[in-house]
């Protein structure tokens, strides 16, 4: 089963990762990491595929993505 983690403290909140994803797993959450971003979090991980391509996109490095 594919994962994605999100490390929220170099989310940015682009949400370029939102856009690519084609699970549309990812989501703005609604809490603030020390920056005041409101950093991505997954909404539906059990649709995640692995494909990278949201850890691909993010210009952040933000995004890590595990695969059994």
């Amino acid at each position: 089963m594919a994962k994605v983690v999100v490390l929220g403290e170099y989310c940015k909140s682009c949400g370029l990762c939102i856009g690519v994803c084609p699970r549309k797993v990812l989501a703005i959450g609604d809490k603030p990491n020390s920056k005041g971003y409101y950093v991505v979090v997954p909404v539906d991980p059990d649709k995640c595929i692995g494909c990278g391509l949201c850890g691909t996109v993010c210009p952040d490095l933000a995004l890590e993505i595990y695969k059994d």
